[in-house]
């Protein structure tokens, strides 16, 4: 007498036929998606984005003050230098 465990089942095609169709949708996703995670062109389209996204966020008065306060301190810097020599 066979086990239950081996007997053959019968097959609904349209169901497999639908499985596979699904399983291939989900596997071109997956190997989409990885193929734009390595790709050196949007790794390099993925920073641009972040730091035009960081530039954004600054705020202009204190990138000015800042900017300012370095020529300020480059000038003090140069001066000094000069007066010792």
């Amino acid at each position: 007498m066979a086990d239950a465990e081996t007997e053959s089942k019968p097959v609904n095609q349209d169901a497999l036929v639908a499985d596979i169709d699904r399983t291939r949708t989900e596997l071109a996703r997956t190997i989409d998606a990885i193929s734009a995670r390595v790709s050196p062109k949007k790794n390099a389209q993925r920073v641009t984005d972040q730091l035009r996204e960081r530039a954004s966020q600054i705020d202009p008065v204190m990138a000015g003050a800042a900017a300012a306060a370095v020529v300020i301190g480059v000038t003090a810097l140069l001066l000094l230098r000069r007066r010792k020599r």
